[in-house]
């Protein structure tokens, strides 16, 4: 096992008791882009069997979370390009999994290192769709933030040609508009970010939601406080309790994710990821202090380590999480 190679040895590093979480969704991440930068750390993790998780407001309390197949019910993926991922596809086998992926309209002026998406990100997009099926594939276009350059217009263009291209490809895509975040407040403002009046956004929705459906995609949003269920789209749940089930064939037990917010209706899962380590460099991305922050930790990077962007060492504590399937019972689907 690669844990008792030369820096990896945690022999003295302090183990606490099993946490009692019970979660085994695993979330892969919010808070980065593991598809698109970190798909060979994520396959030996996959190997191994586990990984190694810091708390992001106490970086010395770290989580060790059981990946065997026997404990996780469900993986879910959030990209902006999970092409790197996709020749490893056959070692998730054992796995039931999903891929959020986003894809919008932007340019490198606000999505900076995304390569082009017409001509290469939604024919990424049906590559994956068509290895995993398009129930498995769900399209993401959000956030959306309406500036002078990317108006309402110009966003309504966008969603057509990208759907055209998708159709076919996925059930589902789901939307939400721009939020300010501690992180992102200067990026927003520096790029003129304005907010569209309650009728023109009841329009613009409704519109989206047509366009998708002429497409063969259902429209959901995410985390959205206003009531879109007139234009069309239905409140969305990433972590969704219904799409896992239709995917793994069991009900699940599982509660509303608490560290989400109120309009959030995800269910709990468990977040492997690390913030400030994705390098998509986003202007409206909140997991991002810093480009110097981001650099610094990415220079950490080892896909050999048991833990994202660093090393467990001896300062570190850590606490076994209880595992156990959410599972209930088999059910079917047909």
């Amino acid at each position: 096992m690669r844990q008792h190679e030369p820096g990896y040895n945690i022999v003295q590093c302090r183990v606490l008791q099993a946490e009692t979480g019970e979660k085994m969704i695993i979330s892969a991440s919010r808070r980065t882009d593991i598809p698109n930068y970190y798909s060979e750390w994520f396959y030996n993790r996959i190997k191994e069997g586990f990984v190694y998780v810091r708390n992001p407001r106490n970086a010395r309390q770290v989580s060790r979370i059981d990946l065997s197949k026997d404990v996780v019910d469900c993986i879910v993926f959030w990209t902006k390009n999970p092409e790197p991922m996709l020749s490893g596809l056959d070692e998730l086998a054992a796995y039931h999994y999903y891929f959020q992926f986003t894809l919008t309209g932007y340019g490198k002026d606000i999505e900076c290192h995304i390569p082009h998406k017409r001509e290469e990100m939604v024919p990424v997009f049906q590559k994956l769709s068509a290895r995993i099926g398009k129930r498995r594939a769900v399209w993401r276009y959000d956030p959306i933030l309406f500036t002078k350059k990317y108006t309402p217009e110009y966003h309504l263009r966008a969603f057509r040609a990208i759907a055209e291209g998708l159709n076919g490809y996925t059930e589902k895509c789901v939307i939400s508009f721009a939020d300010l975040y501690v992180k992102n407040r200067k990026n927003m403002e520096e790029i003129g970010c304005y907010n569209l009046n309650g009728a023109d956004l009841q329009e613009f929705a409704k519109e989206i939601s047509e366009i998708a459906g002429r497409n063969g995609i259902k429209a959901g949003s995410c985390a959205e406080k206003i009531d879109l269920e007139s234009c069309g789209i239905e409140h969305n749940c990433c972590i969704d309790k219904e799409l896992i089930e239709s995917i793994i064939g069991c009900r699940i037990k599982a509660e509303k994710d608490k560290n989400q917010r109120p309009e959030c209706g995800c269910i709990e899962s468990v977040e492997i990821g690390a913030y400030d380590t994705c390098r998509n460099g986003c202007k409206y991305c909140y997991a991002n202090h810093s480009r110097e922050k981001v650099m610094k930790n990415c220079g950490k990077y080892d896909p050999l380590s048991p833990v994202l962007c660093g090393r467990i060492t001896g300062e570190d504590r850590i606490s076994i999480r209880k595992a156990g399937s959410m599972k209930e019972e088999q059910i079917s689907f047909l």
